[in-house]
């Protein structure tokens, strides 16, 4: 097979070695714009799991790299005059220039031909059956056919310089300073016997405000020197870049994604590797580790396939069907990294122990058993420190902490979702509601919430749903409040709302979201609107004596939860629902005063809140559900989130409930595990007030991380909790918790508890600490 690599950096270099390795028959050549000996940056950092993938593909060049390598575990970061640090993290750092001189004497010794100062303006003059696009981050051939590669770019909003220094750091070293015009951030690490990597960061605005964009590139280095003088230790800032002139040193991230990789001209089909296909931000990982891994992945797919030309299109579908999901996990999980960094200011509110954290954890792949596995004094000291802050004398782990809202104490930080049920008879709530809801509050969890309740006949979603519109329902309620409150030590909280243009539909297993057959109910929202076009009723646009009836509607509602000895409260504006629509300029199209500004779309939501408010007793804290995002372009976004957010906390709300999207079917969410907690943590450290993280929070170590992290004070568990009203039971006995705060099991059940616990304990002792240290080695790949 006749191969030609485009560029002749990591990923073009090692897929050439590795397939002359595969078959020295293969004629594999590599052109390279640049001279033999030109590079740019300075160190480039792996981990354990990435050596242990270049030891399988290529032994030889592995034992180089590693001869090269300086390895370290620990992670030391620098804010507000602390130094805190956690070790176990077993990353290796080596330099660039010395990375491509092995990669390149290996392909030589190989019988590779490397071609250099060769520039590949287009790829029609080449003659080969198999052309690998590694010509980096400006690829000119994914702009060429950019159609059928249909690359997405994102520049990030934050600036950074790429600089070396003489300082030798001992753990790779995360510095931060607060100057008049806002944050800046290093990220240092030591590659070789000599130097050591020194990215300094901070957002655009804050680095025009400072001057830099005025200033020389020497200027530019001297202010950075100054600014991080402490850690330098006297040491020099260096760059290499000698190419780049002025301010131009300072770039922004281009977030680059491909949704296809491979393209098809009739001739030699043309593969994206590398930065070329993709990029990762540099806090999370090194792309030169993705482009080595790109290189593995697809001469592997080649010889699984048998290795010649007849089977490339077979092997290449392979390539890019893999390799394409495994880098978009990486690159999401980049995401919520890159915008930890972009958003310092919001975590620095933290105090330092937490705000280092909160850095460990910030790509959500990095989880507290991860961090326990690596560091388990670092662990322990961080629980200890955190249960002191919630008043208890022991370590606990995070999500068995108490928390206090008002005159209510939770027993700890998990809450059973408010999760439709559509199980009530003329809004009745009734024997099913008692052991559904019974169910789960002996089951472990802080606090339960009832599903969506609603103030009128017309507000209900389907004719399945809960009301509280009369003293019947009431006294319904007051069952199963007293059931819970009698039986268990959670807190039973109400959830009020009105479905709006949502109402009216058959109940989920009939028919999701489709109208009823007969027997509809007129709809209202902000404006008038269909939700499933062609396909739901129009609802109407609400009058000011709709208004002044539905907002009366849920002051009665709220007197009778409250009645009934509801412990908690919860006003319902998300989802599309009737208040939501008034919040969401998706749905709000009103030319009034409830329209228009996020603050005018935010007047009636706030008049009914303070109407609930005023008749709510005051010792009973009352929640905010909202959607931060809706997913749409032109929606809400999570900047309005923060203000929605801060204006319900002024009116007296004590949390908000942070979920997203569901108010239009156009809605494209970016799902994953924990996907809408980044919302949370906006809310919560942005406005000062306290959230609930929702969506994807499947297993106790993604509350622990949650909850230790300050991206929420309490964590909703929706369908886990379906499946098993005892979850938390279960996962404090998964985790081995045994006994302590938070944790109280029905006396009822407690042989249960010692058999569950014998059970786990066994699957440790069968395996369990593999499995946990193998998702702990793939946390470390990224």
């Amino acid at each position: 097979m006749r191969i030609t690599c485009i560029g002749g950096g990591p990923a073009g270099l090692y897929f050439a070695l590795l397939m002359k390795r595969q078959n020295p028959g293969h004629e594999v050549t590599v052109l390279e714009r640049n001279r033999a000996g030109d590079t740019f940056g300075w160190g480039v950092v792996f981990s354990d799991q990435t050596l242990a993938a270049l030891r399988e593909a290529d032994p030889e060049t592995a034992e180089q790299i590693l001869q090269s390598f300086n390895h370290w575990d620990d992670i030391a970061v620098h804010i507000d005059g602390r130094t805190l640090v956690s070790g176990g993290h077993g990353f290796c750092g080596i330099g660039r220039r010395k990375l491509l001189d092995i990669l390149r004497a290996r392909c030589e010794a190989l019988g590779v031909a490397i071609r250099y100062e060769t520039e590949v303006v287009d790829d029609a003059d080449i003659d080969a059956d198999l052309i690998i696009a590694a010509d980096g981050l400006n690829s000119r051939l994914r702009q060429k056919y950019a159609a059928t590669y249909q690359p997405d770019i994102d520049l990030r909003q934050c600036r950074f310089v790429w600089l070396g220094t003489t300082r030798l750091f001992d753990a790779f070293t995360f510095d931060f300073q607060k100057t008049e015009w806002g944050w800046f951030q290093a990220h240092a690490y030591r590659f070789d016997e000599t130097h050591s990597t020194f990215i300094v960061e901070t957002p655009e605005p804050v680095w025009r405000a400072a001057g830099l964009e005025d200033m020389s590139k020497e200027d530019g280095i001297a202010f950075c020197e100054r600014l991080f003088a402490k850690i330098l230790d006297g040491h020099p800032l260096i760059s290499n870049a000698a190419h780049l002139r002025g301010s131009a040193q300072w770039i922004r991230f281009p977030r680059v994604v491909c949704k296809r990789w491979v393209h098809h001209n009739g001739r030699a089909p043309v593969v994206l590797m590398g930065d070329a296909a993709h990029t990762a931000h540099f806090s999370i990982g090194s792309g030169t580790k993705l482009a080595l891994e790109d290189a593995i992945a697809l001469a592997r797919d080649i010889e699984r396939h048998g290795g010649g030309v007849e089977s490339l299109p077979a092997a290449l579908d392979d390539y890019e069907a893999t390799r394409s999901i495994e880098v978009l996990r990486i690159q999401n999980a980049a995401r919520n990294s890159t915008e930890w960094f972009e958003n310092v200011d919001r975590h620095a509110r933290l105090a330092p122990e937490q705000f280092a954290y909160s850095l460990l954890t910030r790509s959500q792949r990095i989880s507290h058993e991860n961090l326990r596995l690596r560091d388990a004094r670092y662990v322990s000291e961080y629980e200890a420190w955190l249960a002191r802050r919630a008043g208890l004398d022991r370590a606990v782990p995070p999500m068995f902490t108490p928390f206090r809202l008002r005159g209510t104490m939770l027993k700890n930080r998990v809450v059973v979702s408010p999760m439709a049920q559509y199980s009530c008879v003329d809004g009745q709530p009734a024997d099913y509601h008692l052991a559904h809801l019974g169910a789960r509050a002996m089951g472990g969890a802080g606090l339960v919430f009832a599903e969506m309740t609603c103030v009128s006949p017309d507000a209900r979603i389907t004719p399945g749903c809960p009301g509280l519109w009369n003293d019947a329902q009431r006294e319904g309620w007051r069952r199963i409040v007293d059931h819970v409150h009698a039986n268990s030590t959670a807190k039973i909280a109400m959830q009020l709302g009105h479905a709006g243009a949502k109402g009216s539909t058959r109940v989920a297993w009939e028919g999701i979201d489709q109208p009823l057959e007969d027997g509809n109910w007129p709809l209202i929202s902000a404006s008038p609107q269909q939700y499933l076009e062609g396909v739901s009723q129009w609802s109407r646009a609400m009058t000011r004596a709709d208004m002044d009836r539905v907002r009366d509607d849920f002051v009665a509602a709220t007197r009778r939860a409250a009645e009934a000895g509801f412990d908690w409260l919860e006003l319902h504006c998300a989802h599309g629902y009737l208040l939501s629509s008034f919040l969401s300029p998706l749905t709000n199209q009103r030319d009034d005063a409830y329209g228009g500004s996020l603050e005018n779309r935010l007047r009636y939501p706030l008049e009914v809140f303070l109407a609930m408010r005023a008749v709510w007793p005051q010792d009973r804290p009352m929640s905010v559900r909202i959607s931060a995002c809706d997913w749409v372009p032109g929606g809400t976004t999570p900047e309005d989130a923060v203000a929605m957010a801060e204006a319900f906390k002024a009116a007296g709300a004590d949390l908000i409930d942070v979920s997203s999207g569901q108010v239009s079917k156009r809605e494209k969410p970016v799902y994953g595990r924990m996907w809408q907690t980044p919302f949370s943590e906006s809310v919560r450290n942005r406005a000062g007030i306290a959230t609930i993280a929702v969506g994807a929070i499947s297993e106790a170590d993604h509350v622990n991380s949650i909850i230790a992290a300050g991206r929420a004070d309490l964590c909703a568990v929706a369908r886990p909790h379906l499946a098993n009203p005892a979850w938390t039971l279960t996962e404090a006995a998964r985790i081995g918790y045994l006994s302590g705060p938070g944790l109280d099991w029905p006396l009822q059940y407690l042989s249960g508890k010692s058999q569950l616990e014998r059970d786990f304990e066994r699957q440790r002792a069968a395996g369990g600490g593999a499995a946990a240290q193998e998702q702990a080695n793939r946390a470390l790949g990224v």
